[in-house]
């Protein structure tokens, strides 16, 4: 049986696992449910609309399962589906519900990082394509220029394990390449995909010293502390039992194998339909 009110953490597969590690870390007293709709997974080719669908349905089984507050740590919800389950969906679904993204947090913490006033995102073509970076960006800090690169191969570079060998470096260098000569000043890069973290050290090789490449799970889990701070309507609700819960709407057994490439804890994950 799920616990109730736990924190939602929903991704269109498995990357969502490096928020999930950092909430963890940083905010361990709390219960999650982690659902990963792997089935269905990758989103970042998907349509506006398909992806608003599916996230929405995600969300709704969220909630179904005790979850006020739902994490979308997915890049291409949040860029695709996000604004439109906060302003049309939850006044009718569930208006004392939140649902939140990982773009905002990031947007806002890269105006302190970068000097040269040109920031570079990594990043799934549907993410680059909703140019939900540079909106959001620019919102809080119209001085940036930002430059984007999709980068489609990488996240099958992560799950298959084959970043460190001679095919996988060609496509990190590739693409860093690409960035890079869009713009030479660029001194901050958004790994704006929750699988990129764990491909760091291998993009860091290819970087000029000086740039820094900003991951997401630690900025969105001190967002959400602070979140949870300022709404203590919404902490009060939350369980605190320091519980996990992972879902998945494909085969539990090959999510659970390919979890450890993202987390240090064994995980037990069971089948889920949206």
């Amino acid at each position: 049986m799920h616990s109730k009110f736990s924190i939602g953490v929903f991704d269109s597969g498995i990357g969502g696992l490096t928020v999930l590690s950092e909430l963890k870390k940083h905010l361990p007293q709390y219960d999650y449910i982690y659902l990963g709709d792997n089935a269905r997974t990758p989103y970042g080719t998907r349509s506006f609309e398909v992806v608003y669908e599916y996230t929405l349905q995600a969300v709704k089984k969220l909630f179904d399962m005790g979850c006020p507050l739902v994490l979308l740590a997915c890049n291409t919800a949040s860029a695709k589906a996000l604004r439109s389950i906060q302003q049309n969906d939850l006044p009718q679904l569930a208006p004392n519900n939140r649902v939140l993204g990982v773009i905002r947090p990031t947007t806002e913490y890269v105006g302190e990082i970068t000097q040269t006033k040109k920031v570079g995102v990594f990043a799934t073509s549907g993410t680059v394509k909703s140019d939900s970076y540079k909106i959001e960006i620019n919102k809080f800090h119209p001085e940036i220029n930002v430059h984007q690169e999709p980068c489609p191969l990488w996240v099958p570079l992560v799950e298959n394990n084959e970043y460190a060998t001679d095919g996988g470096q060609y496509f990190i260098k590739q693409h860093v390449n690409n960035l890079l000569a869009q713009c030479a000043d660029i001194d901050a890069i958004i790994l704006g995909c929750t699988h990129y973290p764990i491909l760091q050290n291998e993009i860091q090789k290819f970087l000029p010293s000086g740039v820094n490449l900003i991951t997401q799970g630690e900025i969105v889990a001190n967002s959400l502390k602070d979140y949870l701070q300022r709404h203590p309507e919404m902490e009060s609700r939350l369980s605190k039992n320091s519980m996990l819960e992972f879902y998945t709407t494909e085969d539990p057994s090959s999510f659970d194998e390919k979890a450890n490439i993202f987390v240090d804890f064994s995980i037990q994950s069971k089948k889920i339909t949206l």
